[in-house]
Formats: C-alpha cells, structure tokens, sequence
C-alpha cells in the first residue's frame, strides 16, 4: 500500500490498514515528529475496538490498553530510548515476543535490531497541514 491521503480519511484509512495487515502482532510506525504517528494509532485503535483513551506514551514508553476481545495492545514510543539496551531494560523485548498480544511502535528506528523481518512497517510523510503520504513494506 502506498499513497497520499487528506486527514479527512484517516479512518478510512485506518480500516483499510486493518483489514489488509490484521495478521501482524507487531506494527513500527516511521515517521517525523508531528506527521501524525500517534493520530495515525488512535485511528487505527477506533477500528479495531480499542476500549481504552489513546495518548502517546512518549513519557510512559508503553502505554497498555484493552481491546474489545480481551486481548492487550501495547502503544510503545521509542523517542527517548538511547538504543537497545534502553529498550530491552525497559521491557519492550519481552512485549515483542508476547503471544496474542498487539503491539503499535512509535519511533522504532532507536532500537531496530529488536525488530524481525515479520514487522509490518508503516512509513508516514507530511505533505501539508491536512495531507500525508503513507508505505506500508
């Protein structure tokens, strides 16, 4: 998948992601600051019934919500990570490897070598104030 869309269809957007990329546990959201990572989760988290208020857990690194099946998706947020070793003290391996678990990461490039080649990586671009580009590989 990859495209420009308006902000106006995230959630189109979302459902799309979600129908398409269902089957992967573990989604990396790459993207600058203020391209809309978090909005983009949020979105996403609307769709497949997320019970929980979504925020970023820039402070928290991982923030645990459940979902409408029972099941825990974890939102992590790498930014203040400085490398793997940050990442596994923080617990985020162990996460990673959860079964049945969902995990959503903002700012994966800070500990990439946690992540395998099973990771559904989902590139944003800020193209305007109401439009974004997105590639999912």
């Amino acid at each position: 998948m990859e495209m420009e869309f308006d902000l106006a269809g995230l959630d189109a957007i979302a459902q799309s992601l979600w129908q398409q990329y269902s089957h992967k546990s573990v989604w990396a959201f790459y993207a600058p600051m203020g391209s809309g990572k978090t909005t983009l989760i949020a979105a996403l988290c609307r769709v497949i019934g997320c019970q929980d208020a979504v925020s970023s857990p820039t402070f928290s690194i991982i923030n645990e919500y459940l979902l409408q099946n029972g099941s825990s998706l974890y939102h992590m947020d790498w930014y203040r990570l400085k490398g793997v070793e940050d990442a596994i003290e923080a617990g985020v391996q162990d996460l990673l490897e959860r079964k049945n678990a969902l995990v959503f990461i903002e700012w994966p490039e800070l500990a990439e070598d946690l992540l395998n080649n099973e990771v559904l990586r989902i590139h944003l671009e800020w193209r305007g104030p109401e439009t974004r580009y997105i590639k999912v590989s």
